[in-house]
């Protein structure tokens, strides 16, 4: 399949009307409070990533991916939203927004906000107006109350855990002061979920796709997308019945868990397409869905969001074999539903992959949420899949050096692939996971939850170095607010910046070539007969290959455009990707 237009030597007008800019884009996600911080309060600002734009420029990015950056009280990092159409007083205005859009988009960069549909905040209108309304109100109707069990309704309706641990249910006290209705909450107890059966809920969110839509927004990430449609009809089943079909053979790829995957949800997904489509060119929408891989495409068809994230690349160890398979299937896949592939190593809610590269074989991330459960031994938790680095993991088996070397292969491999690339603000610097940081000055919700098993998310939420020093190299004029390593100042922007083989400079290279070379989205295997090295074509003559092995290898004939390391007499050692354009 190919895209409409070749990449190369287009200008930003054209990429920027293409409505297929999506097919095979850069994109960056930034977490906004960790990003730059433009006011000195030490928290990260929309101001922030205006001032930056020239650095997103230069890096070379097709568009970025905000993170929430709604009012909240940060209960889970800005996935308990207050408001849906607005930005949070902390980080803004809605001036400020629509200011750093336009910023981004005279620099020839889209803009993909996050939606948190399944759940809002405890502070949402909505649900403030439901514990103040009796039960069986339409308040109630907007979420999903329930009456407990036991003798005066003091058990919960079942016995299901929350992703972040302990009861996934909550009781409340009801407006005369009595104990009332319990309310389910897959996630934190400040996150209740939504009843998506309510034909409020459907409208409401259409009405904030349009909002964000009409500001100028290109398209959306949807957290969760698997979730929000739920069948709770009574009897409920046992925790112990959904984990014995969980790990049976056929899982729950039929849709019939209670309340991930279920096929109602692209129903709503219908309706948003149909938005999306009113516009030119149309809204994006890229699913975060942790499904079996035979219900991904349902997520990523053109009729629905338009694309999925694939994160298997995510769960994988550094090695040849995974990495070729994972790649050949998620190309098919993609093919038949008519999207394209996406490809990503880190984001918000896992261990940084120079990290994980970095841990004995086995230390991957297992599933989602900074999971490296190999090395410590622990199990992921969650009924999504989701899972937690566990408290305790062996820092001292960390090579850092190695993790950093795989980590460049891994990444300049990812981006000569066809699809979309998915980067995470900091990667690009060569930044680990920051473990040095003191439990009193955590912040995620599954830290507290679980204290002395989960580590948490902090971990690769900690604020960018700009600078090499300054009391929170260059983030702000102030503290951040995570702590930083001293490590950090070996890895600032301004220690990067023009220095040959640096991280920085390997992205912004590696980016501006992709723009040129990117094509049709088609890859071709090429045989290398050594299991330990990887070496595919795309078209126009570009060759990727990839040294998973000990020992260095000979490279095809061409010019070496890029390397993610130095060569060892014109080989390609251990731990290293080339990219070589042919001669013919």
């Amino acid at each position: 399949m190919s895209t409409s237009a070749t990449q190369a030597h287009r200008t930003d007008a054209e990429r920027m009307s293409d409505p297929n800019w999506w097919r095979q884009a850069a994109v960056y996600q930034i977490y906004p409070r960790s990003f730059y911080d433009a006011n000195g309060d030490g928290l990260g600002d929309i101001k922030g990533i205006t001032a930056k734009v020239p650095y997103l420029k230069e890096l070379g990015i097709d568009a970025v991916w905000l993170s929430p950056f709604y009012p909240s009280a940060l209960a889970d990092g800005g996935y308990d939203v207050d408001d849906y159409r607005n930005v949070d007083p902390k980080l803004g205005t809605l001036e400020d927004f629509d200011e750093m859009a336009a910023a981004l988009h005279e620099a020839g960069i889209k803009i993909v906000v996050d939606i948190v549909p399944n759940h809002s905040s405890d502070r949402h209108e909505w649900f403030k107006e439901a514990l103040a309304s009796p039960k069986g109100s339409a308040a109630r109707d907007r979420y999903i109350f329930r009456d407990g069990k036991g003798e005066n309704g003091e058990l919960p309706p079942s016995d299901w855990d929350s992703v972040f641990g302990g009861p996934i249910w909550e009781r409340i006290t009801e407006p005369d002061g009595t104990p009332g209705q319990w309310y389910l909450h897959i996630f934190a107890k400040e996150q209740p979920d939504f009843n998506w059966e309510n034909p409020e809920i459907r409208e409401d969110f259409l009405k904030t796709l349009r909002f964000w839509s009409d500001r100028g927004v290109d398209g959306f990430r949807i957290d969760v997308a698997h979730g929000m449609a739920k069948d709770l009809s009574e009897p409920l089943p046992m925790k112990a019945d959904l984990e014995a079909k969980a790990h049976g053979t056929d899982g729950f790829i039929d849709g019939s868990h209670p309340f991930w995957d279920r096929d109602e949800v692209h129903e709503v997904y219908a309706e948003w397409r149909k938005l999306f489509n009113e516009y030119n060119p149309p809204r994006t929408a890229v699913a975060e869905a942790w499904v079996h891989e035979s219900r991904r495409a349902r997520y990523a068809s053109p009729e629905g969001l338009g694309q999925a994230f694939n994160f298997d690349l995510l769960q994988s160890d550094f090695d040849a074999a995974s990495f070729k398979k994972i790649i050949t299937d998620n190309l098919v896949a993609a093919k038949e539903s008519g999207a394209s592939s996406t490809w990503v190593f880190s984001n918000h809610d896992v261990v940084r992959h120079a990290t994980r590269y970095g841990l004995p074989k086995g230390g991957s991330v297992a599933q989602g949420t900074n999971a490296a459960q190999d090395v410590t031994g622990g199990e992921p938790k969650g009924q999504d899949g989701k899972g937690w680095l566990l408290a305790g993991a062996p820092a001292e088996e960390l090579d850092v050096e190695l993790g950093l070397r795989r980590a460049r292969a891994a990444t300049l491999l990812l981006l000569a692939l066809p699809g979309s690339a998915y980067l995470y603000q900091g990667e690009e610097l060569g930044l680990r996971e920051v473990t040095e940081i003191p439990d009193s000055e955590r912040q995620d919700p599954s830290f507290f939850r679980n204290p002395g098993v989960e580590i948490g998310r902090d971990g690769c939420r900690v604020p960018l170095p700009w600078t090499a020093e300054g009391s929170s190299f260059g983030f702000g004029t102030g503290p951040a607010h995570l702590p930083q390593p001293e490590w950090f100042a070996d890895y600032a922007v301004a220690k990067q910046e023009g220095v040959e083989g640096s991280t920085l400079e390997l992205y912004r290279r590696a980016l501006h070539l992709r723009s040129e070379l990117q094509t049709d989205e088609e890859l071709e295997w090429v045989e290398t007969g050594n299991a330990e090295v990887l070496h595919f074509r795309r078209p126009g003559g570009w060759h990727t290959v990839t040294n998973f092995g000990g020992a260095p290898v000979d490279l095809p004939e061409g010019e070496v455009v890029v390397a993610s390391g130095p060569l060892d007499n014109g080989k390609l050692p251990s731990d290293t990707t080339a990219w070589i354009v042919s001669k013919a």
